[in-house]
């Protein structure tokens, strides 16, 4: 399996992370929430993080430092009193549990646990405010079930069309003056995993 998470960068650039200290530096719920903001908000300080995320300004300062030593950040500039203001260094992370190596595996597996259980927890919470959102916004944000008679190649060749469709989007993420008028970031979330083993030839 590979978990592949968008964040923005510019130039757009794609990581592949098997190192397992580094795909561990990853499975804190600070670290993943302060990447998850920068996302939308492209650059912050650790002050405006900590307002966002519900975390003290030493904590996230703490951990976006963390973050820039195993390379996921970087300074975007410094402002009056050498405050830093940081910024995502890739435009995708990718990593996954399926390689020749144990301990990269087990880490890779325990961190996208963590990721799929965050993404689910903003999904219910979307579904709780569903109401709150203007009408137009409710009739298109949908959830889509369907199961598919595959090949292992027809998945893999489904799997790089879906990240195209993705990627077309992508510039908007470091860009915002491509962002349409009334637009918002949208999360979108597409599993893809067989229902049963595969039969022994």
């Amino acid at each position: 399996m590979n978990q592949e998470t968008s964040i923005s960068a510019n130039p757009p650039e794609m990581r592949q992370i098997t190192d397992p200290s580094t795909i561990r530096a990853l499975t804190h719920p600070v670290r993943l929430a302060l990447l998850e903001v920068l996302v939308t908000e492209n650059t912050l300080t650790a002050t405006e993080a900590a307002e966002l995320i519900g975390e003290s300004p030493t904590t996230c300062s703490f951990h976006f430092r963390q973050l820039e030593k195993y390379g996921f950040i970087e300074v975007a500039a410094i402002g009056p009193g050498r405050q830093r203001r940081w910024k995502l260094a890739h435009a995708v992370l990718s990593f996954g549990d399926a390689g020749d190596d144990a301990e990269a595996n087990i880490a890779a597996s325990t961190l996208s646990r963590l990721v799929t259980d965050r993404a689910m927890a903003r999904m219910q919470r979307f579904h709780e405010t569903k109401r709150n959102y203007p009408k137009e916004w409710q009739e298109v944000s949908d959830t889509s079930e369907a199961i598919l008679f595959v090949t292992s190649e027809e998945l893999r060749a489904f799997n790089e069309e879906v990240l195209e469709i993705l990627m077309k989007y992508h510039p908007r993420l470091t860009n915002p003056e491509e962002r349409p008028e009334g637009s918002l970031p949208v999360e979108v979330l597409v599993f893809r995993y067989p229902l049963r083993a595969a039969e022994a030839n």
